[in-house]
C-alpha cells in the first residue's frame, strides 16, 4: 500500500522547469536600454553643445568679419596715411636736401668771406705798417708810427687766431723799439716854424719906426680949441711939414731899404724858415741850424728890436735853433716783412 501511494521517483539532477518572463524584464534588455538612453542623452547633449558651439562660432565669425572689415578700413586709412606720409617725407627730404645745399653754399660763402675779411684785414695792416714806415723815414715821426703799430696789433688781436701769434710778436718787438727811441716833436717844431713864417709880413722893420716928437705933442696940447677951419689949416700945415723930415738916427747902422728890397727881405726870410722846416723833415740838423741862424740875424739886423712881436720871434728862433733833431730813427721793416710773408704763405696755401 505504501509503495502504491508514493509518487513516481523524479531524477535528482533534472533542471527545474522553465518559466516564461517578459522581454523588458530581461537584464540584457535593461542594460541595452540604459546604454541606449545614455547614448541618446549624450547624443542630445552633444547636439546641444554643437549647436551652442555653432552659434558661438557664428557670432565669432560675424564679429571677426566686422573686425576684419574694420581692419580693412583701418588698413586702408593706414595705407592712405602712409602714402601721405611718404609724400610729405619726400617733400621734407627735398627741403632737407635744399637746406643742406644752402648750408653748404653758406659755409662756402662764409669761408670765402672769412678769407676775404682776413685778406682785407691783412692788407689794411700792411698799409698801416707802410704808412708807419713812411712816417719814420720821411718825417721821423716816432709817435705816429707807434700809434700805427699799436692799431695794427689791436686789429690782429680781434681776430684771435693762433697762427697770427708769430706776426704779433714781431710787431710787439718793433713797438718796444719805438717806445725806447728818443722823441722829437716834429709836428710841434714844424708848427712853430709855420707860425713864424706867417708873422713875417706883420713884423715892423727898424727903418719904419719913427721916434715921437715931444715938441709937437706939447704944442698940440698947448693950443687952445679953435674953429673947424682953423683946425683944418693947422692939420694941413702939419702934413705939409711931414713931407720932408730930418731925424737923428740913434742907430746909424740901420740899413735903409727900398720898397722892393723890403719885399724881398720878407720873402727871403720866409724862404729861410721854409728851408729850416724842410731840413727838419729830412733830419738835416746842419741845414736846419744854418737857416735858423740866418733868420735870427736878419730879424736882429733889419727889424725893430723894441717891438714885442719881434722880440718874441727872435726868442722863438733861438729856441728852435737849440732843438736837437738829428736822432737815429728805428724802422718797422721787420713787421712789414712779416705781414707780407704771411700773406704770401696764405696765397700759396690756397
Amino acid at each position: 500500500m505504501e509503495e502504491s501511494s508514493k509518487p513516481a521517483d523524479v531524477p535528482a539532477s533534472a533542471p527545474p522547469p522553465l518559466v516564461a518572463r517578459p522581454l523588458y524584464l530581461h537584464p540584457v534588455a535593461i542594460v541595452a536600454a540604459l546604454a541606449l538612453a545614455v547614448l541618446a542623452w549624450q547624443w542630445y547633449d552633444s547636439r546641444q553643445q554643437i549647436g551652442a558651439l555653432q552659434h558661438e562660432l557664428a557670432q565669432r565669425l560675424a564679429a571677426a568679419d566686422v573686425e576684419n572689415k574694420q581692419s580693412r578700413g583701418l588698413a586702408e586709412q593706414v595705407r592712405e596715411a602712409t602714402r601721405e606720409a611718404q609724400v610729405k617725407l619726400g617733400v621734407l627730404e627735398a627741403k632737407l636736401q635744399e637746406s643742406q645745399n644752402q648750408q653748404i653754399a653758406l659755409e662756402a660763402l662764409y669761408q670765402e668771406l672769412s678769407r676775404s675779411r682776413d685778406e682785407s684785414l691783412l692788407a689794411d695792416v700792411e698799409q698801416t705798417l707802410l704808412v708807419a714806415s713812411q712816417q719814420l723815414q720821411l718825417a721821423g715821426n716816432v709817435k705816429s708810427a707807434l700809434i700805427a703799430l699799436q692799431a695794427a696789433d689791436a686789429r690782429l688781436a680781434r681776430l684771435d687766431r693762433p697762427q697770427l701769434a708769430g706776426l704779433r710778436k714781431v710787431i710787439a718787438r718793433d713797438v718796444e723799439r719805438l717806445k725806447l727811441a728818443p722823441y722829437v716833436d716834429m709836428i710841434g717844431i714844424s708848427a712853430r716854424i709855420d707860425n713864424l713864417a706867417a708873422l713875417v709880413d706883420s713884423l715892423p722893420l727898424a727903418m719904419e719906426v719913427r721916434a715921437p716928437d715931444p715938441a709937437a705933442a706939447a704944442r698940440d696940447a698947448a693950443e687952445p680949441p679953435a674953429s673947424p677951419w682953423l683946425r683944418f689949416t693947422r692939420e694941413l700945415w702939419r702934413d705939409m711939414r711931414e713931407l720932408v723930415r730930418i731925424e737923428r738916427m740913434e742907430r746909424p747902422d740901420i740899413p735903409l731899404l727900398t720898397p722892393g728890397q723890403t719885399y724881398f727881405l720878407r720873402e727871403n726870410l720866409k724862404l729861410r724858415l721854409l728851408g729850416a722846416r724842410l731840413a727838419l723833415l729830412a733830419h738835416d740838423e746842419k741845414s736846419f741850424k744854418a737857416d735858423l741862424k740866418a733868420a735870427r740875424e736878419w730879424l736882429v739886423r733889419y727889424y725893430d728890436g723894441r717891438n714885442p712881436a719881434v722880440v718874441n720871434a727872435i726868442a722863438a728862433v733861438r729856441q728852435l735853433n737849440d732843438s736837437q733833431i738829428s736822432i737815429e730813427v728805428p724802422d718797422v721793416a721787420a713787421s712789414l716783412d712779416a705781414v707780407r710773408n704771411y700773406r704770401l704763405v696764405r696765397e700759396r696755401a690756397r
